[in-house]
């Protein structure tokens, strides 16, 4: 469901709501003064209901076609809502429109019309609806947050785990740093340790030849 349609069908309920509520009032005021005024309010309320008829027509056919179908359908109903009311706007604009009521049993101020009762009902239960709407899509965006926030504080648990990891691995490295610099040490005394057993092996088979030589000489 598209929450721009959303926010179209909560006003065209409210607006409605508030017509009819109008449209009863109007129809028993006798001063022409009071009745004017009001039917000027009536006839911009109307003209307002029909912009947001086309807004929310737009925003349904913009959509997908399983949500566009949807919305459509009920749209229509509520254009036939507005169709009503402009029906009924015209009825009690009309100069003979309290004759008319005088002539229908309606003469009572305090009576309202079955249609007019059924349309305020609808309107109500529509807003109620779009309410229950609003509300879930509340919900929805409140499971969201905490699922974000659940992911977030796992997320920062896994970034601890990885700073904790990358700092024995760089002990770990630090370690075999040391270690190389052992062995290298040891290599080098190693390799002086044969070049100084070389040299007194060397020394020492002159001075086996030397001897050799002398006795052999004085022989």
């Amino acid at each position: 469901m598209s929450e721009v349609f959303e926010g179209y069908e909560r006003q065209y309920c409210e607006l409605s709501a508030n017509l009819s509520r109008k449209c009863n009032s109007a129809s028993v005021i006798h001063d022409s003064e009071q009745k004017k005024q009001k039917l000027s309010e009536i006839s911009s309320g109307i003209d307002e209901a029909d912009v947001l008829i086309r807004k929310m027509d737009l925003e349904a056919r913009s959509l997908q076609p399983g949500v566009k179908a949807t919305l459509l359908a009920k749209l229509r109903e509520y254009k036939a809502d507005l169709n009503k009311l402009k029906k009924e706007f015209k009825r009690i604009s009309s100069p003979n429109a309290h004759d008319e009521l005088l002539e229908s049993g309606m003469a009572d101020v305090h009576s309202v019309s079955a249609e007019q009762r059924d349309r305020l009902s609808m309107s109500v239960e529509r807003l109620n609806q779009s309410s229950d709407r609003i509300k879930e899509s509340r919900r929805t965006v409140l499971e969201t947050e905490e699922l974000g926030i659940s992911i977030l504080e796992d997320l920062h648990q896994q970034r601890q785990t990885l700073l904790h990891a990358h700092n024995k691995l760089y002990d770990v490295d630090s370690a075999i740093d040391k270690s190389k610099k052992v062995l290298t040490t040891m290599s080098r005394r190693i390799t002086k340790n044969k070049w100084i057993a070389g040299s007194v092996i060397v020394a020492l088979v002159l001075a086996i030849v030397l001897i050799l030589y002398y006795k052999i000489s004085h022989r």
